[in-house]
This record gives C-alpha cells, structure tokens and sequence, in this order.
C-alpha cells in the first residue's frame, strides 16, 4: 500500500491519487524530462505563517511555480573592525576595550545628575586606552569609540576576529540600593554566583532581544566539546585577572564586597579570548557616579585598569 506523507491526510481523495502518480514516476525520468527542474516539498493546503523578524532585511528571491517560495534573512553585514593604536609591532599584545551599551541603548541612568551609562563607559574606556598607550608596549582598540549601538556578541566578535589578548568590557550599572558603591569584576560561569550577578546577567544579555535576534547559542552538537574544553581554560585565564585586577587597582579605587563575581554574560563568553566586564562602579549611587564623571576619577580608574594588564602581559611573557 502506498504510504502518504503526513501532511496529505486533510487532502481530498483527487488530490491523494494526483500525489501517488507522481510519486510512482521514476526519479531518472524527472531528471531527464526537467533537468532543470527545483524539487520542492508539495505543501499542506493551509501552511502556517512564517514568522520573520520586523527589523530583518529580506532577500529578494524570484518567483517559481509549483512550491512556496520562503525568503530567508539575509546574513547581517561584517562589521568594520576598529582602528588599533598603539606600536606597530604585531607582536605586541592586544586588548580589547568594550564600552558597554551606546545608541538607541543608553543604559542604566542617574536622572538627577542627567548621566547615562552609555556616555560614561566610553569615557572611561578612552581614559583606560590613553593610559596603556603611555607604556608604549600594549596595542589597544575599542569596540566603539562613538555612540553606536552593537550587539552582545559584535562586541566579543569584533576581539576575536582581532585575535585580542584580553578583552574588557567597562559597565557602571544601577543597584537596587542607592547605597550601594564600588567596582565588581564579573567573569564568566554557566551559574550565577549570587541573586545580584543573575539580574545582571538578565539584563545585560537582554540587550541582544532588542533587534528581535537572540544570538546566545550558536553552538552545535558537534563542537560543543570541544568550545567548552577551551572555554574553560578561557575562564580560568579570566579568573586570574580578576585577581590580578583587584590587586592592582585597589590602591586606585574602591571596591565592593564581595569584589568578583561570575555571571552567564553573553559578552564573555568568547571561547578563546579571556575576558572581563568590570562595574567601575554604580551610576545610582551619586557619589560614585559624580567621582567617575571627573576627569581625575577616570584617571584613577585608567591607572589602576593599566596597572594590571601591565602585570598581566609581563607574567605571560616570563612564561613564554
């Protein structure tokens, strides 16, 4: 007896016998009958509608009859990396500054002192490039250095294509506390370290929903393994500069306590780039938030950011 696909069963009897001539016709014979014919699943007469993102820009494909014609997203252009400064020696190594948020993305806020996390980031992370420039020896680039507006994994995206040493991404986010003061370093883990990483980790991967795109889980089955093998090393390369950063600049800013934390951030989870996202400090506490919109408050903060890649690249090359 011939077997019907599924979807035929709401099909009138006609259209079930037209379905199982054509399935008796050898397939050589299409070929040499059409050869330049398109195979096309025969649809179910009510086809459900296909979801497409409203931001999404759409390919244009040319009509064909006999099948449905499903035009796919197409893939979102390369983003330009950015500019390195620095010395020329390719040598040398390389980190990757992330101001965090920009454009249509301000951030957390500070009403009463009219501040956005967006502005102050990029502000910080200039001060922390200028420092490193200083020493003549690190390379340096920023994910932006203008308000734009870049997805969570553009920003890891744009350190790994530029095969980044470190990337750090600079965040100065609100607390539910207006008390609350001081720097935490966040690296990357599968389980939130407390209540307050989780609701960081919510809100900063939400930021990749905005465009209607969510990009957190790329991985396939096959090289899963594999990525998490390196991701691992990864994380525990990251963990030693968390140290390592808290040691240094403690002499240049305060700290909160417990000073790291681990969270599952979408922009560190680049598997072969150590990375950190380092709160400078909390935009809703307005002591803080005055001192990091000074410009010696930045320069404590670039000096102590400084410090600590400095140590951190000098240990690597003693190991070397």
């Amino acid at each position: 007896m011939q077997a019907f696909p599924r979807e035929i069963f709401g099909w009138t009897t006609a259209q079930r016998s037209r379905h199982k001539a054509r399935s008796m016709v050898p397939l050589a014979a299409l070929i040499l009958a059409a050869p330049s014919l398109a195979f096309t699943a025969t649809p179910p007469l009510a086809a459900p509608p296909v979801a497409v993102p409203p931001a999404a820009h759409m390919a244009r494909r040319p009509a064909r009859r006999g099948g449905i014609i499903v035009r796919i997203p197409d893939s979102a252009p390369s983003i330009a990396l950015p500019p390195i400064d620095g010395p020329r020696d390719a040598t040398r190594p390389l980190v990757v500054i992330d101001p965090g948020h920009g454009g249509h993305d301000p951030g957390a806020q500070n009403d009463a002192l009219d501040m956005q996390e967006k502005d102050l980031t990029l502000a910080i992370a200039r001060a922390v490039r200028d420092e490193l420039l200083k020493t003549g020896r690190i390379r340096v680039a920023l994910t932006r250095d203008d308000d734009r507006f870049l997805i969570l994994q553009e920003r890891s995206g744009i350190a790994r294509k530029m095969k980044a040493d470190l990337f750090i991404s600079i965040h100065a986010d609100a607390a539910e506390q207006p008390d609350v003061r001081g720097a935490t370093v966040y690296t990357l883990s599968d389980v939130a370290s407390d209540r307050e990483a989780a609701r960081l980790a919510a809100g900063q991967n939400r930021a990749d929903i905005i465009h209607g795109v969510d990009l957190t889980d790329k991985s396939t089955a096959v090289s899963s393994i594999l990525i998490d093998l390196a991701q691992r090393e990864t994380m525990a390369a990251s963990a030693r500069f968390a140290e390592l950063l808290h040691r240094e600049a403690l002499p240049h800013f305060r700290f909160r306590t417990p000073w790291h934390r681990s969270a599952s951030l979408v922009v560190l989870k680049a598997p072969d780039t150590p990375s950190v996202l380092l709160e400078t400090g909390y935009i809703s506490n307005h002591e803080d938030a005055a001192w990091m919109a000074t410009k010696d408050g930045r320069l404590q903060l670039a000096k102590g950011i400084a410090a600590a890649i400095s140590v951190h690249f000098a240990r690597l090359s003693t190991r070397r």
